[in-house]
């Protein structure tokens, strides 16, 4: 007998939901949740769709957070099986979507019938936050969400978002916070000209590499207890005309640093900034600020979370701030406990994306335990 979370699992994976598109698997969960009762909102902004789900009144009130679009696909020639098939093979679940993270999706959404069907009339308030608009920009996805709740004048106490956070097993790692992200994008100015008369050019790539080989060097900080040291990235580099005798007239570079908590927006800008005019690079930069660092210090919702694991899986759970962003950068700031536990990362935007087929009903498990120590219900 099919087990029916992973059966939810592969019905949302088989929506081609490419970021912001959600393919209708919102409506999939909003047809569920509704003869529990479940206050089914539709929110449109933009172009993408996201989905608030409210059961119960009161507090305190506890959030499932998720997205149901994914990255793109890559050559589908170079997949086992259709992407937007999935399909179980040797004990996993293959798709688009497996990890990140429509298993957990589908755990949310088992999780939380289970628990309103036994306990219709519990105490405080669960819900879903869900969007199509996370893989992309994140502007109009669960940003706006929580601008939505603020003019309700909602507070959420407790939220759990189920990004893939796990790393040999599920379980084994939970994430209590993530490092800032800060984008550069940067032009350096020289003079185009004929590759044998440097004279009577400027190198824009010779100006800049000695900048470059410091912003690589460069101790930003050393991080702390929490979080990492901040690390300066370059991800993109662009010159020339694809001629070998042309000096290009300018170089441009992406870059990113993932920044900690022991320094700042400014302070990172600040100093980038210096290291250029020191070495006297022509320059023009933009600066986008992808989200600040957070951080959950509270320990309720981490303790809660860490005892449904153990009694679930009977796993221990590393806390860690590691990998990239996430959505809890816009719900963190609201005063929330925010923290994240998911299926194995190890597949997460690969060519044959998978998790282990009896994780989903597993990570259900998880969720509905640590529902139950949230509202009271075990000690």
């Amino acid at each position: 007998m099919s087990d029916p979370t992973l059966e939810l699992a592969k019905q949302l994976m088989a929506r081609p939901s490419m970021t912001p598109r959600d393919e209708g698997c919102l409506d999939i969960i909003a047809e569920r949740l509704a003869p529990l009762r479940f206050t089914n909102e539709r929110l449109r902004f933009g172009d993408v769709d996201n989905l608030w789900a409210e059961h119960g009144s009161g507090s305190p009130l506890f959030v499932f957070a998720g997205h149901t679009d994914v990255v793109p696909t890559g050559p589908i020639a170079a997949w086992r099986s259709d992407p937007f098939t999935p399909v179980v093979r040797d004990g996993y679940l293959y798709g688009r979507g497996a990890a990140d993270m429509k298993s957990s999706i589908a755990a949310f959404v088992t999780a939380v019938e289970s628990f309103v069907r036994d306990h219709p009339k519990h105490p405080g308030r669960i819900a879903l936050l869900l969007t199509s608009d996370e893989e992309g920009p994140a502007v109009d996805g669960t940003a706006k969400v929580v601008d939505w709740l603020k003019t309700r004048g909602q507070q959420i106490q407790y939220c759990l978002i189920g990004e893939p956070t796990s790393q040999k097993t599920l379980g084994d790692m939970i994430k209590i916070g993530r490092r800032g992200s800060l984008n550069g994008r940067l032009t350096v100015h020289g003079v185009q000209g004929h590759i044998a008369y440097p004279q009577l050019a400027r190198n824009p790539i010779h100006m800049f590499v000695p900048a470059l080989t410091e912003l690589i060097a460069t101790e930003w900080d050393q991080g702390n207890n929490d979080f990492p040291a901040t690390r300066f990235q370059a991800s993109n580099v662009h010159a020339g005309t694809g001629v070998d005798n042309v000096i290009p007239g300018e170089l441009q570079i992406h870059f990113n640093f993932r920044f900690s908590t022991a320094v700042t927006e400014e302070g990172l800008r600040e100093r980038a900034e210096a290291i250029l005019k020191r070495h006297g690079v022509d320059y023009a930069l933009t600066w986008t600020l992808s989200g600040r660092p957070f951080l959950t210090r509270a320990r309720t919702l981490v303790d809660a979370t860490l005892l449904a694991v153990s009694e679930s899986l009977g796993v221990d759970s590393v806390l860690s701030t590691d990998g990239g962003t996430s959505d809890g950068r816009f719900i963190a700031p609201t005063g929330a406990e925010v923290i994240e536990l998911g299926a194995i990362a190890e597949s997460v935007h690969k060519i044959d994306e998978r998790v282990p087929a009896a994780d989903p009903a597993r990570l259900a498990g998880v969720y509905r335990t640590l529902i139950e120590i949230i509202f009271g219900f075990r000690s």
